[in-house]
């Protein structure tokens, strides 16, 4: 039998606890969970891919479960090459629904084999984004128990710790 390997993509700019709550509910699904980092600089994001696949990598990587690597161009292409059939997509709210139900509809039609399936966060992190995170940081929010140690250095290091408005 062939190890179940999911593909869990996204731009994790940055990643957020939400994250880290969906990789551990395919613990006791998948043999393996490679998080794929969207190379997509037309979203502008705030880290590069290579400072957001070392801080994917910082937290989940190195226990044999999970791996990170990034990736650009066409999902079901990066799946192909490296050997997985199962997309691993994060839904918090019925908003996302549409247009999650519409992509996993094209990587289908793209390549049949390939199936998504779809998991809720802890109710917690329903809410969770990451634009939510860097907007809540830039205005002096208190991000913790969102976010890890790690992620709050980041940001603080790129955007500096800005007080709450007046």
């Amino acid at each position: 039998m062939s190890a179940r390997i999911a593909v869990y993509p996204g731009s994790f700019d940055p990643i957020h606890n939400g994250h880290l709550d969906i990789i551990a509910r395919c613990r006791p699904i998948f043999d393996e969970v490679v998080v794929a980092v969207l190379r997509n600089e037309e979203k502008r994001p705030l880290f590069s891919v290579e400072e957001r696949t070392e801080m994917v990598a910082e937290l989940v990587g190195g226990d044999g479960f999970c791996r990170v690597e990034s990736f650009s161009g066409l999902l079901v292409e990066f799946m192909e090459r490296i050997g997985a059939r199962t997309i691993v997509r994060g839904l918090r709210a019925v908003s996302d629904f549409e247009y999650e139900f519409q992509m996993a509809l094209m990587n289908r039609r793209l390549n049949p084999r390939v199936e998504t399936v779809f998991m809720m966060p802890r109710e917690d992190y329903s809410y969770l984004s990451s634009r939510i995170v860097k907007e809540v940081f830039g205005f002096g929010g208190d991000l913790a128990g969102l976010v890890p140690p790690t992620v709050l250095d980041r940001l603080s290091g790129r955007l500096g710790r800005r007080d709450p408005p007046a």
